[in-house]
């Protein structure tokens, strides 16, 4: 029998039943929602992001938190029924955008703001859930699973983030080389713009370096970028042919919505936390306190685990499900899961009441030593070596 409050672990053996999985699943259901709302139009059009963004909030706070972790050294084999949800979603994502895109965008029976209110939907869905498995793709050794990364940020056109997210964030996180790290202070509104521009020219510098050092140009055709940009080109004439310019159009939107969505949950990760300069371009090492971590149930069914981000800087190999959630004595913790976060990241004054408490208590827990914050709040430390 469990003890409420205290956290269990799961053992091998239950990992491996396909009903251990099943939760994780969650997501597959706004596939028919996004569906739904475009047959029927009106205000249903609304649904999808009522849904993604309130409702699962709501679950949060009835089903409460997960504190329970897998066993981290569980076998690959038995974690077959958590691997084949993100592969399965790919065509998925892909039928589902480019049906929508077919049915849409030469409709009579749907006004321009149902339109582009539906592709609003479809980006909360493909920036949601779709980035969110190219994440966990990306981080696999299979070059299979790294090729559906692939394909799922072209239908969005951040192929780019694959190359910033495994050769900048994960190396120079906290630090001001990494643009992904959000600074104390620093609103969303203006995190965003610099994040956009910041992230593709480290993401493009990174792959440009790792090919000089094997005295190669850019141009070499190794270079990600250029799948990138094939893959992406794919994506637009796709577009293009299935539902002419307005198909081009709601597809532009669902990208842009979908980015954003991203970014929003970039913000939120890391708002404030940096790791400790000790001299000379040299950081400390990425420990758990350096990512916020949330322990919210329902939140992290739907964004398989990302909540336990905390775990995810420090062991990044681990699959989802064996990702380790944290107390309050080893991360730092969310007061809410993402949905609320992201929401009130939109309204800078909010977040600053509830974020900075939490970050200045942070400071003082792990570094009680550093009496000067102003250049980590600026990123004016020396960049990492």
């Amino acid at each position: 029998m469990k003890t409420p409050g205290i956290a269990h672990k799961i053992a091998p053996d239950i990992l491996r039943r396909w009903q251990s999985a099943l939760p994780f699943w969650l997501s597959f259901l706004l596939v028919p929602l996004l569906w739904f709302s475009a047959l029927m139009g009106s205000w249903w059009v609304l649904l999808t992001p009522f849904v993604t963004w309130y409702l699962f909030a709501a679950l949060d706070g009835v089903f409460g938190l997960n504190l329970d972790n897998a066993d981290p050294m569980t076998p690959e084999e038995d974690l077959r029924w958590y691997s084949l949800l993100t592969i399965a979603w790919v065509p998925i994502q892909f039928l589902t955008l480019f049906g929508l895109i077919a049915y849409v965008a030469p409709s009579d029976t749907l006004n321009a703001l149902e339109k582009f209110a539906i592709f609003f939907g479809m980006g909360v869905v493909s920036g949601t859930v779709g980035i969110n498995y190219s994440h966990e793709l990306m981080h696999q050794r299979s070059r299979h699973e790294r090729w559906l990364a692939d394909i799922l940020l072209a239908m969005v056109l951040y192929s780019h983030f694959r190359s910033e997210h495994l050769l900048v964030h994960h190396r120079y996180v906290g630090t001001p080389r990494d643009p992904v790290t959000a600074r104390y202070n620093e609103g969303f509104h203006r995190f965003y713009p610099r994040v956009l521009r910041e992230c593709w020219q480290s993401a493009f510098r990174a792959e440009k370096e790792k090919l000089a050092k094997k005295d190669r140009p850019w141009t070499d055709l190794s270079n990600p970028f250029f799948r990138y940009w094939a893959l992406q080109g794919a994506m637009l004439l796709l577009a293009m042919l299935v539902g002419g310019f307005a198909g081009l159009l709601l597809f532009l939107v669902q990208a842009g919505v979908a980015i954003w969505q991203l970014e929003l949950v970039n913000y939120v990760e890391h708002y404030g936390l940096t790791r400790k300069h000790l001299g000379e371009g040299k950081y400390e090492h990425v420990r758990p306190c350096h990512s916020w971590n949330a322990a919210h149930k329902v939140t992290n069914w739907l964004l398989i685990n990302l909540q336990r981000h905390s775990d995810h800087h420090y062991k990044p190999d681990r699959r989802f499900p064996l990702l380790q959630n944290y107390t309050e004595a080893d991360a730092p913790q969310l007061p809410y899961g993402y949905p609320v976060m992201t929401v009130a990241a939109m309204m800078p004054p909010l977040w600053r009441r509830m974020m900075n408490p939490r970050v200045r208590r942070w400071r003082q827990m792990y570094y009680p030593e550093i009496t000067d914050w102003t250049p980590y709040n600026r990123a004016k430390n020396p960049m990492p070596r």
